[in-house]
C-alpha cells in the first residue's frame, strides 16, 4: 500500500532546514508511524490521548466497529466509557495546565481593513463560560440541539464552545444559506434555540442575517415546528442609512442604539434596523452582562454527540452528519498538529468559513486543542483589493496558510504583482482544501506565493471523515502537484472496481476505506438507515467516499471527482437533485436536469436544462426568476451559471435521463458515444441548437 521508499523523480521535497525540526521529519518516519497506526491503533491513539484531560478512563475495547451491513448495524466506537469535555481540553487545559492564558487564541480580522480584535485564551475561556451560563439560563441542557447562523465573528466560536461546555449539540448553518435551507436544518435536527446576528458585510454587500433568520423561524412555524428563543448578536452597530432596502422595524433590539463593541470596528458601516419580537428574541449583549464567567463543564461520554453538520445528499435532502466527542477531538487535534507541522510560535490562518467542516476542524477544534494562535477572517480575498490576503499574512506574520483552490485560481487571474508587493517571508507551509487542485494552480501557489520554499499539503477529506484522510506531511512526503499523496495515520484506503474487487498497483476506481479512524462520522442524525445505505451498502465491509480516485505507479492517490450526482462548486458540494427540486417548484417548469460544467475559477459550475410547461416561452425574465428561486431555496452558492431551454431531455426507454449526454452538450462536445438506448435521439440536436443561445 505504502511504497518501501519515496520516489526521487518528478517530485518536490521540503528543504533540509525545514525537515530538521519537523514533527514527522522523513518518509521513513511517516511509514513507521503509519504501520503502527493501522496494526496497533489502540496503542497509537492511546499515546496521543495521554496529552488530553479525561474525567474517567475508557473501559473495555479501545476500538470496536462493524463496516459490513450484511453482519448487522454499522457502528464505530472509540474509547467507549471514557468521559471528558472538549471545551475543557481546548480552553481550561491550555489556560490552567499549559500556562497559555495570555497567548493569543485569535486575531480577528473583519471585512474592512482596520476592523480587528485580539482574543487571548483566558479571555476566550471567560467569554465561553459567560455564554454557557446564558444558554443554561434559557433552559438548554445536555443533548439539546442548538442552531447557530452567524458570520465569522469571535462570538461564533464562543457560541459553539459554549454549547460543547454544557453538553449541548451545535448545528452550525453557513451564513450564506437561504432562510429555506436554515428552516430545513432547524427542523431536521429539532433545534430548540437559534443563535444569530444582526448582519454582516461581504465586501460591499450587506447580508441582513436577522431578517433571514426571522424568515426561517416563520417557515418553521408554518410547518408546525416552533423554536423557543432566538439570541441575536449585535455584530454591526449603527442605524441603516436613509434610502436602504431594509424593511421597517416592528420594534428595535434594545441594545442596537448603543455604541459598537470596543476595539473592533474602526470604519462604521450602516446596519439594518431589525424586526424584534420580544416573545422570542433576546439580545446577546444584554444576556451576557449579568452572566458569571465561571461554568463547570458537563462531562460527556466518548460517544456522546458533539455536533451535527449538514452536507448535501444525492437525493436532494441534506444529511445531518453526526460527530461524537472523543474520537473527533483526537483526530482534529492530531491532523492539525502533524499535517501543518504545528510549532508553538506559529501563526496559523485557515481562510474557510466555520459554517463548513473545514472551519469546525481547522479553525476551532484542531488549532485550539494545540494551543495555537489563529487568524479569524470575515472578509473576502479580493476586498478591498486583490492583495488583501497577503496584506494579512504580513500583518500577523502568518506561518501556516490554508485555503481553497478556488481562491488560488481567482487570485491567479490578477497576476503576480499583487502577491509580490507583499513580503510573505513568514510563510512556512501552504495548504489546500475543498477540491483537488489542478497542477497549474499548484505550481503558481508553490512558485509565486511560497517562493519555492514552502511545502504544500494538498488535503483530501470530507464532512463525514472529520479530518484529513489523504494528505502529504510537509517534511515527510515528496509532493506531486495535484495529488493528495498518501493516507493519514489510521486510514486504510483501497481502490475498487464496479464489482467491488480491490485493485492492486496502478489503477482507477472507487475510493473506499477499510477500517475506521477516530474522527469518522457515527451516523446521519435521526436516520441510521440512510447512513448505512449511503456509505456502506454499495460495497459491504468498506466506507464508500462517493469519490473516484487513481493510484499511480508510485502509490500516490489522485482524486478524480464525485461518482454520484454531486457537484463540487468552489469547494462546496451541491446536490444536483436539490437544485433540480428547486427549479421545478416554479409553475412554468415541468422538468429539470442539472449537470456540472468545468469552470476556470470555481472548478465546476451549474448548467441547468429546464423543460417548460405547454405554451410557455423561454425568456430572460423567466431565467432571472429561476436563478433567484434557486438562491432563495438553497443559497447564493447554488446560483446556476447557465440555464438552457430544453423542449425535451435525453432519456432511455425506461425514462432515465442520460446525464452523460447532458454533460457533453453543456461542454459543447459532439462526440457523445453510444446513444442507441435513447428513446428519442432527435432531442439531442435540438439541445445543441438551444445551447448556442445559452453558453
Amino acid at each position: 500500500m505504502i511504497p518501501e521508499t519515496a520516489p526521487k523523480e518528478d517530485v518536490y521535497v521540503a528543504s533540509a532546514k525545514f525537515s530538521k525540526n519537523a514533527l514527522v521529519p522523513s518518509f521513513e518516519k511517516y511509514k513507521e508511524m503509519y504501520m503502527k497506526s493501522i496494526e496497533n491503533p489502540d496503542e497509537f491513539w492511546g499515546d496521543i490521548a495521554k496529552d488530553f484531560f479525561w474525567k474517567s478512563k475508557h473501559s473495555g475495547d479501545f476500538l470496536s466497529y462493524n463496516f459490513d451491513v450484511t453482519k448487522g448495524e454499522i457502528f464505530v466506537k472509540f474509547m467507549e466509557g471514557a468521559t471528558t469535555n472538549i471545551c475543557y481540553n481546548l480552553l481550561d487545559r491550555n489556560v490552567h495546565e499549559k500556562n497559555l492564558g495570555n497567548k493569543v487564541a485569535f486575531y480577528w480580522e473583519g471585512n474592512e481593513p482596520g476592523d480587528e480584535l485580539t482574543v487571548t485564551y483566558r479571555e476566550l475561556l471567560q467569554k465561553v463560560c459567560q455564554f454557557a451560563n446564558v444558554l443554561k439560563s434559557q433552559g438548554v441542557k445536555k443533548g439539546d440541539r442548538v442552531s447557530i447562523y452567524m458570520p465569522m465573528a469571535v462570538e461564533l466560536v464562543v457560541a459553539m464552545l459554549a454549547c460543547v461546555r454544557i453538553g449541548a449539540v451545535h448545528s452550525i448553518v453557513f451564513a450564506g444559506f437561504s432562510a429555506e435551507s436554515l428552516c430545513e436544518r432547524i427542523m431536521d435536527s429539532e433545534c430548540s434555540l437559534l443563535i444569530t446576528a444582526d448582519g454582516f458585510y461581504r465586501g460591499d454587500k450587506l447580508i441582513n442575517l436577522k431578517l433571514l433568520a426571522d424568515d426561517a423561524l416563520q417557515k418553521c412555524k408554518d410547518k408546525g415546528f416552533t423554536v423557543r428563543k432566538c439570541i441575536m448578536l449585535k455584530h454591526l452597530s449603527k442605524e441603516i442609512e436613509e434610502g436602504s432596502q431594509s424593511p421597517p422595524a416592528k420594534r428595535s433590539c434594545p441594545d442596537l442604539q448603543q455604541e459598537g463593541q470596543t476595539g473592533r470596528v474602526k470604519k462604521r458601516r450602516p446596519v439594518p434596523q431589525l424586526p424584534w419580537n420580544p416573545e422570542v428574541d433576546l439580545c446577546w449583549h444584554t444576556l451576557v452582562k449579568g452572566a458569571s464567567d465561571e461554568c463547570e463543564p458537563e462531562w460527556c461520554d466518548s460517544e456522546d454527540p458533539l455536533f451535527i453538520l449538514y452536507t448535501s445528499g444525492s437525493t436532494g435532502k441534506p444529511k445531518g452528519v453526526l460527530h461524537t466527542v472523543s474520537g473527533y477531538m483526537l483526530y482534529a487535534a492530531t491532523t492539525f498538529k502533524l499535517v501543518f507541522d504545528y510549532q508553538p510560535d506559529d501563526v496559523y490562518w485557515c481562510t474557510a468559513d466555520i459554517g463548513w467542516i473545514t472551519g469546525h476542524s481547522y479553525i476551532t477544534y484542531g488549532p485550539l486543542a494545540n494551543g495555537a494562535t489563529s487568524v479569524l477572517f470575515e472578509g473576502l480575498p479580493t476586498y478591498p483589493d486583490v492583495g488583501r490576503m497577503w496584506e494579512i499574512v504580513d500583518k500577523y506574520h502568518v506561518t501556516k496558510f490554508y485555503t481553497a483552490p478556488t481562491a488560488i485560481r481567482l487570485l491567479m487571474k490578477y497576476g503576480t504583482e499583487p502577491v509580490q508587493k507583499h513580503k510573505r517571508d513568514s510563510l512556512k507551509v501552504l495548504g489546500t482544501v475543498g477540491e483537488p487542485i489542478n497542477p497549474e494552480a499548484w505550481q503558481w501557489y508553490y512558485n509565486v506565493v511560497g517562493e519555492k520554499r514552502c511545502p504544500i499539503v494538498d488535503t483530501f477529506w470530507q464532512t463525514e471523515t472529520g479530518g484529513h484522510v489523504l494528505t502529504p506531511l510537509p517534511a515527510a512526503t515528496p509532493m506531486k502537484p495535484g495529488s493528495a499523496t498518501f493516507p493519514f495515520f489510521g486510514v486504510v484506503p483501497a481502490v475498487l472496481n464496479e464489482s467491488g474487487e480491490e485493485l492492486e498497483g496502478p489503477s482507477e476506481g472507487y475510493l473506499v476505506f477499510k477500517q475506521p479512524w477516530p474522527g469518522i462520522m457515527r451516523t446521519v442524525y435521526g436516520n441510521q438507515q440512510r447512513f448505512e445505505t449511503t456509505y456502506f451498502k454499495k460495497f459491504p465491509g468498506y466506507y464508500v467516499t462517493g469519490d473516484g480516485c487513481r493510484r499511480d505507479k508510485d502509490g500516490y492517490y489522485w482524486i478524480t471527482g464525485r461518482i454520484d450526482d454531486m457537484l463540487n462548486v468552489s469547494g462546496h458540494l451541491l446536490s444536483t437533485a436539490e437544485v433540480e427540486s428547486a427549479l421545478v417548484e416554479h409553475e412554468f417548469v415541468a422538468e429539470a436536469a442539472v449537470v456540472g460544467r468545468p469552470h476556470p475559477v470555481k472548478g465546476e459550475s451549474l448548467y441547468c436544462f429546464v423543460t417548460l410547461t405547454e405554451g410557455v416561452s423561454f425568456c430572460r425574465t423567466l431565467e432571472v426568476e429561476l436563478r433567484n428561486l434557486v438562491r432563495e431555496k438553497i443559497g447564493a452558492i447554488a446560483t446556476p451559471d447557465y440555464i438552457q431551454n430544453a423542449p425535451g431531455l435525453p432519456k432511455t426507454r425506461s425514462g432515465k435521463i442520460m446525464r452523460r449526454v447532458l454533460r457533453k452538450i453543456a461542454n459543447g462536445e459532439r462526440e457523445l458515444g453510444d446513444i442507441s438506448t435513447l428513446a428519442d435521439s432527435s432531442v439531442v440536436e435540438q439541445l445543441f441548437q438551444n445551447r448556442s443561445c445559452t453558453a
